[in-house]
């Protein structure tokens, strides 16, 4: 027999086949979604059911002496045996369509495989976006995080990476906080790159805050993706953030601390991503400044100082990117730049101030600073204030 000629039938689901496969996938999902709502179910939880029960579908319609076997307490037990009273399946899966929440579970081959790496990873996961091409896996993700009361300084250094690294090819992830988180957010989506908003709340637009963020929230959903392992119903508080912040930690292969005050939850991403084994960078700042202290005291600890984004490609060991962006490096190219540059700096200088520290023509300032911001050299940050970039 010519072997080479020899057709093998490999079977293939016909479309009845897949639209039952589809629907049993929808039904895992929705009852897996009913028992995230149980308060106290968590993921660990939620995972002793299904390795007992086999499915989300059977461990909620299990009698309670069932579910007391499956190694939940008896507290516990009785919550979902109440929840099943108060909680329709159904329903709560037509409020997530409603809303365009995707769920997924850590058995999903898109779930982000960063995050299943951790100790006792979300089981589920609520994503939100309008990306068609959002991928967690497809780019190296780092989260870049900070002070709600950050300093000029510090907004400048947060817009600069952000942007940097997108330009690298990584997608930023922050929590949509004000501050530095939306400055990262924003310069991500300037330099034509994905982000990642993590929340501490659920994901329909009720819920999305600071409402003063929520016109950057619709742009992030156009180009990357809103995440949450709060199901429909879960307003933003306090007691949330640790949640969120460790989804933040390991998504990412590491964290960078912009500008953090000893109390920040900046250093509680920070802490994390140092418990997951993931790289941990920080940005130094004036030894004067409280929205440095945390930052700077983290190097002191040995996080890895950062000053410009190759200190980040290299440590990630990102090869392929890291000449291109030394290449980004614009040099002055006439005498007049090079004066104008040795004055500039990432702290904001009046053109006025700049004209008379290099001796030069207000026209011949004004000239030169146009050009360079074109090169990329420096940048106009609002009433000819110039910075270096």
């Amino acid at each position: 027999m010519d072997y080479r000629k020899r057709r093998v039938a490999i079977p293939f689901p016909d479309r009845n086949c897949r639209v039952a496969l589809l629907l049993a996938m929808t039904t895992e999902l929705k009852f897996l979604n009913a028992l995230n709502i149980v308060n106290g179910i968590g993921s660990q939880k939620i995972k002793m059911l299904l390795d007992f029960f086999g499915s989300a579908e059977n461990a909620w319609k299990a009698d309670g002496s069932k579910i007391k076997e499956s190694g939940l307490s008896e507290a516990l037990a009785q919550k979902i045996i109440e929840g099943r009273t108060k909680i329709s399946p159904d329903e709560e899966w037509e409020k997530l369509e409603k809303e365009k929440i995707r769920i997924m579970d850590v058995n999903d081959e898109n779930y982000p495989k960063l995050l299943k790496e951790i100790p006792n990873p979300p089981y589920t996961l609520y994503i939100k976006s309008e990306d068609p091409d959002f991928d967690f896996n497809r780019s190296p993700m780092l989260a870049v995080v900070g002070s709600r009361k950050f300093t000029q300084y510090g907004k400048q250094a947060a817009e600069k990476l952000a942007y940097d690294l997108t330009r690298a090819g990584i997608t930023i992830v922050s929590g949509l906080a004000l501050g530095i988180d939306s400055f990262a957010h924003r310069a991500s989506l300037e330099a034509g790159g994905k982000t990642v908003a993590v929340l501490g709340s659920s994901l329909e637009d009720k819920m999305i805050g600071p409402r003063s963020n929520y016109e950057l929230s619709r742009d992030i959903l156009e180009n990357g993706a809103l995440v949450s392992d709060y199901p429909v119903g879960i307003s933003s508080m306090p007691g949330n953030f640790p949640a969120r912040n460790r989804i933040m930690a390991g998504l990412t292969l590491g964290t960078l601390v912009v500008e953090a005050a000893p109390d920040s939850g900046s250093l509680i991403t920070a802490s994390l991503a140092l418990d997951f084994n993931r790289e941990v960078f920080a940005v130094p700042g004036s030894i004067y400044s409280p929205q440095s202290e945390g930052a700077n005291r983290l190097i002191k600890s040995g996080a890895k100082i950062v000053t410009r984004v190759v200190d980040i490609l290299e440590e990630l060991k990102i090869e392929r990117r890291i000449e291109a962006e030394k290449a980004k490096v614009a040099i002055p190219e006439t005498p007049e730049e090079e004066k104008i540059m040795k004055m500039l700096s990432p702290d904001p200088l009046h053109i006025d101030m700049i004209v008379k520290l290099t001796k030069l023509e207000t026209s011949v300032v004004s000239g030169n600073l146009a050009v360079m911001e074109m090169k990329g050299m420096v940048r106009n940050i609002g009433g000819q204030n110039y910075i270096a970039l």
